[in-house]
């Protein structure tokens, strides 16, 4: 594993030391760099960096896809050089004469995708999806949270359905729902500091929404409910709280700023949330709720296969990060997200994919030693190093790998449509990782039958697509003649990979 600080070091003189970042941020798997100059940035030394699995320049944004827990580590050490040595220059010319002479890598193989990624993210890089990832960076830090409160849930309703060690269940019980019982506090609290505020004043107004005397307030002749609104009405009292809390810090004498600023802003915030926010909030909550549940209740299999289809395109411009507050508001209200299972099958029919290039061309150490690499990270549901290290780049396996997912996504909305939905008690995870935080309208059972079937009929249908038609004649060509030459023994473990994407192949890859 490569050093976390070593490699924020690399990082930041590829892109042209501190001076030219303008932003860092990160999701679970991709560091974000808005960079000044994007000229300065070499980014074949970047893509070149041990440790970094794809690199793709989109304008004035990098994606550097690094994966879970490293990015985080990368991510504070980056921050830490910006703020020690915020004058370092980019670096020199000997990092780009070893990024060139690295040539066409395996690494490379993602940038050839880049033209299509800096095209899709060019369109959604505006004020849309600024917002988009303002939002999902409130909820991001609550994930593994909810992976493991998820997780623990899950184990306890399988022992209290069999009913075993009965006193053991209690107690697994109040660990799993501690932290869901106050999650509008915490969503309050990160969206207070994701604008500006201070989170423990967010964190006071999503309080509100969860306290217990909320059931003797009527407002507008309606007496409200305890968790109301639920984390949409905390996230709106949250970043309310903080452009309150700035206001009053730019005109509160310094000399009374720290008894007025957070009284006036928990009063002001506080009031709009009970009054107004909580019954808005409440009712864009079950209109979520009926909206999702009615979509595969009804569509079903048309629904799930257009759902399933789409999710790879969502996750190549990061535009996924919006369903985050969809999710968590589905699994507040009813106990689990119908959406996330049949999501989840994009990524599954990018492995088949995967497979079935690996199958096809295994003669090519270098297609063979990229997806190596990438699957594990695939089966464990992060999809970032199969889309811009291998089928984004290719062309079509992309196109096939969203066929899989559609045809898996109908699978899974059949199920709901028969009655018996297919939901996941927590985020954050998928694929194989999403099968112990399963459960649904008719019990665990029915949810694992229906999303183990989805899962098979993905990989199935993405490696039969791809293996049949998922590669074009020049890729095939430049794949099986790098396959017959020296550098194509599987034996050598450096070959390069050299493909060439015609531009049909990339128009057809962003369709």
């Amino acid at each position: 594993m490569p050093d976390a600080q070593q490699l924020a070091q690399q990082i930041l003189d590829s892109v042209g030391g501190s001076a030219n970042i303008a932003d860092v941020e990160n999701c679970m798997t991709r560091l974000r760099v808005e960079v000044s100059s994007p000229a300065s940035v070499d980014l074949p030394a970047l893509q070149a960096t041990d440790g970094v699995m794809a690199a793709i320049a989109a304008g004035s944004n990098l994606q550097i896809v690094l994966g879970p827990g490293l990015v985080d580590r990368v991510a504070d050490g980056l921050e830490a050089l910006r703020a020690a040595a915020p004058s370092v220059a980019a670096g020199g010319p000997g990092a780009s004469s070893a990024a060139g002479a690295s040539g066409s890598s395996p690494e490379e193989l993602a940038a050839r995708g880049a033209s299509i990624k800096a095209t899709a993210r060019a369109r959604s890089d505006g004020r849309t999806m600024r917002a988009i990832r303002k939002i999902s960076a409130i909820f991001i830090p609550l994930i593994p949270a909810l992976i493991a409160c998820g997780l623990i849930a899950g184990i306890n309703g399988i022992l209290t359905n069999l009913e075993w060690v009965p006193g053991v269940t209690p107690f697994l019980g109040v660990l799993s729902s501690g932290f869901l019982s106050l999650l509008a506090v915490f969503v309050g609290m990160n969206a207070a500091k994701e604008f500006g505020g201070t989170p423990i004043l967010g964190g006071a107004v999503g309080g509100i929404i969860v306290a217990a005397g909320v059931a003797n307030v009527t407002v507008f002749g309606e007496t409200l409910a305890p968790g109301q609104g639920g984390v949409l009405g905390a996230m709106a009292g949250g970043i309310l709280a903080a452009y309150v809390e700035r206001f009053m810090r730019r005109v509160t004498p310094d000399v009374i700023a720290l008894i007025v600023v957070p009284t006036v802003t928990v009063l002001v915030a506080g009031s709009i949330t009970l009054g107004i926010l909580m019954s808005v909030a409440g009712v864009v909550s079950v209109a979520i709720g009926t909206a999702a549940t009615w979509l595969l209740a009804n569509g079903g299999a048309f629904a799930g296969f257009v759902l399933g289809g789409l999710f790879l395109p969502l996750v190549m411009t990061g535009m996924h990060q919006g369903l985050i507050p969809i999710h968590t508001t589905l699994i507040d209200q009813t106990g689990w997200t119908v959406l996330l299972p049949v999501l989840a099958m994009g990524g599954a029919g990018q492995i088949g994919a995967c497979i079935a290039l690996w199958v096809r061309f295994r003669s090519n150490a270098s297609l063979v030693r990229t997806i190596r690499g990438a699957l594990p990270a695939g089966f464990l549901g992060v999809g970032e190093p199969l889309i811009y290290g291998v089928t984004l780049p290719l062309g079509r396996p992309f196109i096939t790998a969203c066929i899989g997912g559609a045809f898996g996504g109908g699978v899974v909305g059949l199920f709901d449509q028969l009655g018996h939905s297919v939901g996941a008690i927590a985020i954050g995870a998928s694929d194989l990782s999403l099968i112990p935080l399963l459960n649904g309208s008719s019990g665990y059972g029915w949810a694992l039958l229906g999303y183990g079937s989805g899962l098979i009929v993905a990989y199935v249908v993405g490696f039969v697509a791809t293996l049949l038609f998922g590669v074009s004649d020049s890729v095939r060509a430049d794949l099986e003649a790098q396959s017959s030459t020296p550098s194509g023994d599987p034996a050598a473990p450096d070959a390069p990979l050299d493909v060439q994407v015609t531009p049909a192949d990339s128009v057809g890859a962003a369709r």
